[in-house]
């Protein structure tokens, strides 16, 4: 196991970096058996006249968010200076905790939690940690490693960064992307988090999907204020929610749509829209089941790309499409959510009502 984003978190610097959506890596790479057939899937990460018309969207966006806490990956076995191996965090932190203080001071990144590790002036440390709903503090003895450091053996997270596409933008500046939420590589669990952005992107190349093995997008995202679009504010297991400030600047071409209800959807003919290169285009798909009492919100919608452009150039869905708007008579019908892994010209798709619903969801009316 690796700490993949060392040095990051509220203390990042702004540098140009290229992000690949691969297995395991981003957006909640994940597999499951939820359905009776036993079907692998991978989840691939202005103006208004009503209240359910919103623009449609289809554009890739790079995405930086910040944990809310230092997440805990795992715990591992360190050396001392005395050459002995020690754990002293084992059994005391758990994967999925969140560090929010240590020693009575409140941290938010590694490089808080770095701080006052270098400043120790005795081996005892207190951690405060967030286990699910419940607030703790647990005690141990910090490690004086070679060099005089001292170390507590866990692995940690403060950030998560990669790309998704946009499914619509509300009349009053709201958007909502993915589909899905975005999950620790590691732990799997869903990400609490404190804030993030929404950047301009551009698709650089892509990889074919292919039986087993999920294809995936890669593009460049320049973490800057000059290419800033908007805030993140709501990670959840319908996908991710904020405000765009740069509406001109993402939704160059803007088409007002009506988001359709649940009863109105139907299996048959569809589109997706999405952006494999310069600019958005719409696919032909076909709607194969519709199930609105669905145990997993996010797949309520069964579909299978039937595009032979889009299949020659992707092998059907490919991490990266999470959020890509499902358009069904004019209407806004939903988002591709997952790809079946054994098969990419499948996957599964969330209702854009319910998205609607959770974009709207605590909001001012």
């Amino acid at each position: 196991m690796t700490d993949l984003k060392n040095g990051r978190g509220k203390c990042w610097k702004k540098t140009a970096v290229f992000v690949t959506l691969l297995v395991g890596v981003f957006f909640s790479a994940m597999q499951s058996n939820g359905r009776e057939d036993k079907r692998n899937e991978e989840a691939v990460s202005t103006g208004s006249t009503g209240e359910n018309t919103v623009l449609v969207g289809g554009m890739p966006v790079g995405i930086y968010m910040e944990t809310d806490g230092i997440l805990v990956l795992d715990t591992q076995e360190i050396e001392g200076e005395d050459g002995e191996k020690y754990e002293p965090a084992r059994h005391l932190v758990h994967a999925g905790d969140y560090i929010v203080g240590i020693n009575e001071r409140a941290v938010e990144c590694k490089k808080d939690l770095t701080e006052e590790l270098a400043d120790l002036k005795q081996e005892e440390v207190v951690l405060k940690l967030r286990r699910g709903t419940e607030e703790l503090e647990v005690k141990m003895d910090a490690v004086k490693c070679a060099g005089s450091d001292h170390k507590l053996g866990i692995w940690i997270r403060d950030n998560v960064q990669g790309l998704g596409t946009i499914t619509f933008l509300t009349g009053n500046s709201k958007f909502g992307a993915l589909g899905h939420g975005i999950h620790d590589a590691d732990t799997s669990v869903l990400m609490d988090i404190g804030g993030g952005s929404l950047y301009k992107t551009s698709i650089r190349s892509i990889l074919k999907g292919e039986n087993g093995m999920p294809g995936s997008m890669e593009g460049m995202i320049v973490y800057n204020r000059y290419n800033r679009l908007g805030t993140v504010e709501k990670n959840t297991e319908m996908g991710i929610y904020g405000t765009i400030e740069e509406i001109d600047a993402l939704f160059e071409e803007q088409i007002p749509v009506q988001v359709a209800e649940k009863e109105e959807i139907h299996t048959g003919d569809a589109t997706i829209r999405c952006c494999l290169g310069e600019e958005v285009r719409e696919y032909g798909i076909q709607i194969t089941e519709v199930d609105p009492n669905a145990k997993e919100e996010n797949k309520g919608i069964v579909l299978e790309v039937m595009d032979p452009e889009l299949m020659d150039e992707t092998g059907g869905i490919i991490q990266g499409m999470s959020g890509s708007p499902i358009l069904q008579d004019g209407k806004l019908i939903g988002a591709v959510t997952h790809v079946f892994v054994n098969d990419p010209t499948k996957g599964y798709g969330i209702f854009a009502e319910t998205m609607l619903e959770t974009v709207c969801d605590g909001q001012e009316s």
